[in-house]
């Protein structure tokens, strides 16, 4: 932390100017010092609330001018001089007359007397002996509120005792882990408190041992809480060094062990103590918590209500009940779900060993879980392995290089319209635009396949991304209009309509309130930045077949997210080509790195491969947490806590937002039916064109079932929603709440569940189609 500041401020009080205020003047400018001066009490203290100086030099030669003591009594007064150290010019006494007692001075409030002397080396060294002593002790002591402050609002327990193991402080995470108030600790030895008889005899000689010799020690450790309950802590003891090399404190960090079941409970218990202070008061904030996700709870009852199919009756859970039992589990999951139950009545020191396994395994990229298809339908097989392998395979001879569209020249294009000045009939589609029931395809038709530019218009200017890029609306209408120039209208899905749509899905999601109240604007521009780009210039091929085909994308990318990886290069290269349409250009290098890397993030979480890799991720640091915290029958944490908590770790709002933008680019089935019926449509159709292009090039078919001739178009939407869609959407609606697209997302399962029984192959009921 630095501890200093420069320049340091001087107030000089004096009642006129002469040989000794000007001395004082010139030895500030000598020392680098920024100096004000004053002639009254008024003026001086308008000055100093205005500065808040670090010395302030004040006349007391003449006290028919004004009153010293009194001007200094008076900037005492105010809480801003805690840190100001006050200097009193008093007049210089013969050598034959007796010094005068300082102490009127101090208790006046002054720190120090310096005797009348104009020469500006006296003023200047004097000046500099306060910064280097009662100056810098002051940046030190403000410093420590700092850490003290920090140290309050620390979610972990924080203990502080003296050398000789009298308790100096205790933070209120530390109160309300164990039950006491402050002032019943504070003072205190640590062996006056209770101990627990469950620790093993020689744990505490093994402690003292160990921080005796400045050694840290962190283990597991059992302490009595006030109530006389015995809680399991992991605590960490660290040994300071301070006056004279010696260990003058020891720190203590004290968290809850995490897989004791009754600590939990006896945490939260405590919680209802301290905030609630009577049962009622607990039940009803247990209640209110409780019933804050009963919309997404009632999705069960809704669905089943809805729906004739016992598979679907059977398949539909809560969300809140479904992030604990994942229908594809990753096997890193169920080995620290093994973990934690053995850790239950496990001994001390292999409690402790296995709580180091488990940290381990919680931060390494072991979330990819083995796949298998749950039957042995081949538009499941076929359907995860298009999507989640590279596909690639030995050519016997044919390669399939895609010629990338980079146009850069756009000086053809009409200048588009600004928001204010739109069309009636693409304004009155845009009022609506913040309703999930928003129809993309209307907005398509009016805007000549020209939706991204209108919508995005609408969807900045709502979030404010001008502003916070300082950049023009013109700026901005022309950077849309090169993105949405290099998105393939020939594409039948990957096209701007898509990436109109999963910008309208990550503008809808950011409006949710936990999910705005988790991430900073930062995070909001990056994210509709990401969604606006996220598939520029896609070729209507997945990756596999580039991989297959020995592409240019992908030998520049070695097969690895290699469309993901040209989306975001090229959209940066657009975007930096020309300052017309460089919405990057004013904003400073350390901000556009930062909002870059998470748009590059976002961008690449959309890659399939580790689709469950980022939902596992999701569910084990963000929902089950949550989930523990808001299903406990004492607990009273609210949205803004949680939302608190989650900015106060960088990971998890990466983990928000790479499942938002996951959840937008594929929210098709939790559309309005006839929007998803659409989409349906259009991504088979890619899907087919694709297939046809294989079998033309002689390539390997990567998803043979793709078939336009053979294909059930139901059977690929019901795999497509078991497989990725049901577990990643019920871990984000225990999130967002989203009971909306829940209650879509069932009645479009039940309509393809019909079809599918039916035997048809078309997206529609025969009945419709007559129609």
């Amino acid at each position: 932390m630095r501890l200093t500041q420069y320049p340091i401020q001087v107030l000089l009080i004096f009642a006129k100017e002469d040989n000794q205020s000007n001395g004082f003047w010139w030895a500030c400018d000598r020392a680098g010092y920024r100096c004000n001066v004053a002639w009254t009490l008024e003026s001086a203290l308008e000055c100093f609330l205005d500065k808040h100086q670090e010395i302030i030099v004040i006349d007391h030669r003449n006290s028919k001018y004004f009153d010293a003591e009194d001007i200094c009594r008076s900037i005492r007064a105010t809480a801003l001089s805690e840190h100001t150290v006050i200097l009193a010019v008093v007049p210089r006494t013969s050598a034959d007359q007796e010094e005068t007692s300082v102490l009127p001075l101090l208790d006046a409030g002054f720190d120090r007397q310096f005797m009348e002397n104009t020469s500006v080396t006296a003023c200047y060294n004097e000046l500099v002996q306060i910064e280097h002593g009662e100056v810098r002790s002051q940046f030190k002591l403000r410093a420590c509120n700092a850490v003290f402050t920090a140290l309050d609002h620390c979610q972990e327990a924080v203990e502080i005792t003296s050398e000789d193991h009298v308790i100096q402080y205790v933070n209120p995470a530390f109160e309300r882990m164990m039950g006491y108030c402050k002032g019943e600790l504070i003072g205190k030895e640590l062996t006056e408190l209770p101990k627990s008889d469950r620790n093993s005899a020689d744990l505490l000689d093994n402690i003292n041992t160990f921080i005796k010799k400045g050694k840290e020690w962190q283990g597991v450790y059992y302490a009595r809480r006030k109530s006389g309950d015995s809680i399991q802590q992991h605590v960490k003891i660290t040994p300071v060094v301070g006056q004279g090399g010696k260990i003058r404190h020891f720190v203590s960090l004290k968290r809850l062990h995490c897989t004791n079941e009754n600590n939990k409970q006896l945490y939260k218990s405590h919680r209802e103590d301290k905030y609630t202070g009577d049962n009622s008061q607990s039940e009803s904030g247990s209640y209110k918590c409780k019933n804050r996700r009963k919309d997404s709870v009632d999705v069960k009852s809704i669905t089943s209500q809805s729906s004739d199919a016992p598979s679907l009756q059977t398949r539909r859970y809560s969300s809140m009940a479904r992030i604990h039992s994942m229908t594809i589990e990753a096997p890193i999951t169920k080995v620290i779900n093994i973990i934690n139950a053995a850790q239950e009545n496990s001994p001390i020191t292999v409690a402790e060993a296995l709580d180091r396994v488990l940290e381990i395994l919680r931060t390494t990229e072991l979330y990819s879980p083995q796949l298998g298809t749950k039957d042995e339908d081949p538009h499941t097989s076929d359907l995860v392995g298009g999507l989640m392998n590279d596909g690639l395979r030995r050519l016997s001879g044919n390669e399939y290089v895609f010629s990338k569209n980079m146009n850069l020249s756009h000086t053809h294009l009409p200048v588009p319209n600004t928001i204010n000045d739109v069309p009636p009939c693409i304004a009155q589609l845009l009022d609506n635009e913040e309703s999930w029931d928003f129809n993309i395809f209307e907005l398509e038709a009016v805007t000549n396949k020209r939706p991204l530019v209108y919508l995005g218009l609408k969807v900045f200017a709502r979030f404010g991304v001008s502003e916070f890029l300082n950049c023009s609306e013109a700026t901005l209408r022309a950077w849309l209009q090169v993105i949405e120039a290099n998105y393939h209208s020939t594409n039948s899905y990957h096209n701007s309509t898509h990436a109109a749509d999963v910008l309208h899905a990550t503008a809808f999601f950011l409006g949710k309130e936990r999910v705005k109240g988790s991430l900073d604007h930062l995070d909001e521009v990056a994210a509709l930045i990401a969604a606006t780009i996220h598939d520029v210039d896609h070729p209507g091929r997945t990756n596999s077949f580039l991989c297959n085909a020995g592409s240019e994308l992908a030998v520049l990318y070695n097969d690895t997210a290699v469309l993901e990886s040209h989306h975001t290069a090229l959209a940066f290269q657009l975007t930096m080509k020309d300052s017309k349409y460089n919405i990057f250009k004013n904003i400073d290098r350390n901000r556009y790195r930062t909002l870059r890397q998470a748009i590059i993030d976002m961008v690449l979480a959309t890659e399939m491969t580790k689709h469950f890799e980022h939902v596992n991720k999701f569910v084990n640091s963000i929902n089950k947490p949550m989930a523990s915290e808001e299903t406990s029958p004492h607990s009273e944490s609210s949205d803004t806590e949680c939302t608190a908590n989650i900015k106060n770790f960088p990971d998890n709002q990466t983990l928000i937002k790479r499942m938002m933008i996951k959840c937008a680019d594929v929210a098709n089935p939790c559309r309005p039916l006839e929007l998803c019926i659409e989409w349906a449509g259009r991504i088979s159709e890619e899907y087919f064109a694709q297939t046809d292009e294989e079998k033309r090039q002689g390539l390997p078919v990567v998803m043979p079932v793709f078939d336009r001739n053979t294909c059930s178009i139901p059977k690929s939407q019901i795999s497509f929603i078991d497989y990725f869609i049901t577990d990643m959407f019920d871990a984000w609606d225990a999130f967002a709440h989203l009971p909306v697209l829940m209650q879509h997302l069932a009645n479009n399962y039940k309509h393809w569940k019909t079809l599918d029984d039916l035997k048809c192959k078309s997206l529609r009921l025969p009945s419709e189609n007559n129609n």
